[in-house]
Order: C-alpha cells, then structure tokens, then sequence
C-alpha cells in the first residue's frame, strides 16, 4: 500500500484507454486475445513495466519493483485453459501479478500494425526511411450513395443522411456534394406524384447530392432516404467504393536505407537488436547491394509469397522456416535476415516506452508522476548455441 502522501497516479482505465487509442483492439486478428487481462480499471498507476512475453520471470520483475500495470505483446491466454492453478506458468504469472496489485495489459496483432506499432520500431530501428505498409490494411468498407431530391428538400434531405450516419469522412461530419440539375419524369396511371400530374411531362429543379456512407450503415440509410424523401419513387443508386490501398498502418514495413552490402546491412541488424543466441542468420549474396528493405516484426514466413517478385533487396523478419525459406531462395528474390522472435519485437518497448512517458508526463505543480520501464529479463527461448 502506498504510503498516505505518495503522488496517486490516473487510474487504470486511463492508461488502458491510451494504449487502446494508439492500437485498437478492434484492429486485432480474430483469433487474437488482447485488451486488459487483469486488473482493477479504478486502482491508480504508478509503475508500468513494459515486456515482450508475459512468462514468470517477467511477473517477478514486476512484483519486485512495485509495478501497478505490466503492458506485454504476446497474449498469456491466447488459447483456452481450464484452470489458473499457479502450478501452471500461466497461473504461476497471473498468480504473481495478482498477489503484487498488478494488472495486465496485452497489445498483440493490433500492436504489429498500427503507426508506432512493432513492425514500424523495427523498421525505424534498423534504419529504415520512407516506411510504408508492406501489405496495406483495409479501410473501413464505404459506399456512396446518390440521391435526386426537389433543390427546395434538399438540406432536409442531407440533414436525414446525416442522422442516419452518412457523410462522416474522419474528423468531419455532414459531409456531401451537390450540382444542380434538372429532373424530367411523366407521371403513368397508377401514379400519386408529389409535383406534376398523371400523364403530363414534367421538368423539376433538382439537386444532386452524394454522401459517403460506411457499408455497415447502408440498409439504414437508405431506408432514410425512402421514407424522408418527398417522391414516391426517389431516383438513387448505391456504388460501392474501393479500397485504394493508401492507408498508413498495415503488416510490415518496406523502406530505404543508404546503399551497402548484404553482410554490412546484416551487421546493421545485428547491432540493431539486443543479442541472443540466435543471432542473424542470412540468405543471399554477402556482396549484394542493398537499398530497399522490408521488414516484418515476429513470424513472417506468411509474406514469403507476396515478396517474391516485388522490389525489395533484403526482407528482414523472424522465425523463417526451411522449406519455405530454400523455395523462396530458389526464385531469386530478395535475400532473406531471419532475427529472433523476442529481439524483432523488443525494438517496440522502448518506443511504447517513449510514448507512454510523455503521454503520462506530469501536468503542473505536484502532478503525478508515472515511471515506466522495460523489462530487463531476455525471455527468448534459447539460451546458448553449442
């Protein structure tokens, strides 16, 4: 328990929120498990310890300095237990965390994507420029929708749109276009037209107004449309937009580097990271030229096939399998850097570190004051090559 003048810190939720709002967790894999795991979102935070891997060692660390929160990249119970028992590692963390008033926080695949996220630290780390996403994430499905209305119904109309939830383009809202126009239509028997008569032409002053709509919100504007609109039968069309691909967050990065060899960019690499015994392996041409590089943060065998023909001289990622690895080796693509799974992903503590810090920073005279450090403890696998 915290002594009675020790600076109170903000509360749980607030750090959680400001993790979550660098990395969504609605941006995470479907089978991912991330968002708080433990922890009261009232208590207040003094202490984040910030690791790769939620093991016991690392629970330790954080009970023994006094943490109030341990942030992690890889979930603790990403496939499902039956039991906590601390006879297991993942009781034994949970058992350890909870004992200490230690709450925990997992970043995982919505943390490998996003702006700040671990591919872009690794990128950054090594030296990388001009990053860009290596394989873009989709932006939200959108569609537009177009409407002719009488010009004199046609702020009603957009005001209905907007209600509905259309005309929303990021940080502006009642967003649409309009041109002037004329519409021409005959009333046929049957007909009970708002302007004009049965069997007579009729010309009208009609705008044309277009609304972006999210795809998710298209039945429930339309039906807005229909019901608001002062014809009975309203001219509209639905055009579903594409993806452009331009978005800033994505899996892995692809940027450039001042031009050197493959050997002396591996050395770069190995600088880089902190060290293990894995080390930095290396597939190509020690002579080679490299000038663009991709890089993607934990295992990323999965882009082998995307990477195969682009324009890239070295793709640097973790965990490369053999045959996977000799296949792609044989279409003489980019050579290849495989790091350590924990080293790849540490370079995105202390940029978490950094943010963390400033966000937290303390505001005015006796402001709390948040400390927040990276784990010391190595939690990679392998301890020494024989």
């Amino acid at each position: 328990m915290a002594a009675p003048d020790a600076p109170v810190g903000p509360a749980l939720r607030e750090v959680v929120d400001l993790v979550h709002g660098w990395y969504p967790p609605g941006t995470a894999e479907a089978w991912d498990a991330v968002g708080l795991v433990a922890g009261d979102p009232a208590t207040p935070v003094r202490k984040v310890l910030l690791a790769v891997d939620p093991a016991p060692t690392v629970a330790e660390e954080a009970a023994d300095w006094g943490a109030d929160l341990l942030v992690v990249h890889h979930p603790l119970l990403l496939r499902p237990v039956h039991g906590v028992a601390a006879t297991t590692p993942k009781g034994r963390t949970l058992a350890t965390l909870t004992a200490a008033g230690c709450a925990l926080l997992t970043a995982h695949t919505n943390a490998d994507q996003a702006e700040g996220g671990v591919s872009e630290s690794l990128a950054v780390a090594l030296g990388l420029r001009d990053l860009e996403p290596l394989l873009p994430a989709p932006l939200p499905a959108l569609d537009q929708v177009v409407v002719h209305v009488p010009s004199a119904d046609a702020d009603a109309l957009r005001r209905v749109l907007a209600d509905a939830g259309a005309g929303a383009l990021g940080d502006y809202a009642d967003c649409s276009f309009s041109v002037a126009g004329e519409g021409r239509f005959r009333p046929l028997p049957g007909a009970s037209p708002a302007i004009g008569e049965v069997g007579v032409p009729e010309r009208v002053s009609e705008t044309r107004v277009e609304v972006v709509v999210p795809r998710s919100r298209r039945t429930a504007v339309v039906r807005a449309l229909l019901a608001a609109h002062p014809y009975e039968e309203p001219s509209y069309a639905v055009l579903e937009l594409a993806d452009p691909g331009t978005g800033a967050t994505g899996t892995g990065r692809v940027g450039t580097v001042a031009a050197s060899s493959l050997r002396a960019f591996a050395e770069r690499v190995a600088a880089a990271l902190p060290a293990t015994a894995h080390g930095v392996r290396v597939a190509g041409d020690p002579d080679r030229e490299v000038r663009r590089v991709a890089v993607c943060g934990g295992a990323g065998d999965f882009l082998l096939d995307r990477l195969r023909g682009a324009d890239v001289d070295v793709y640097v990622t973790s965990d490369l399998r053999h045959h996977p690895a000799s296949e792609f080796r044989e279409w003489d693509g980019p050579a290849l850097v495989d790091v350590a799974h924990w080293a790849a992903e540490w370079t995105w503590l202390p940029v978490l570190q950094q943010r963390l810090r400033r966000a937290l920073a303390p505001r005015g005279e006796g402001g709390d004051t948040v400390e927040v450090r990276v784990s010391t403890r190595c939690t990679d696998p392998w301890q020494f090559r024989a």
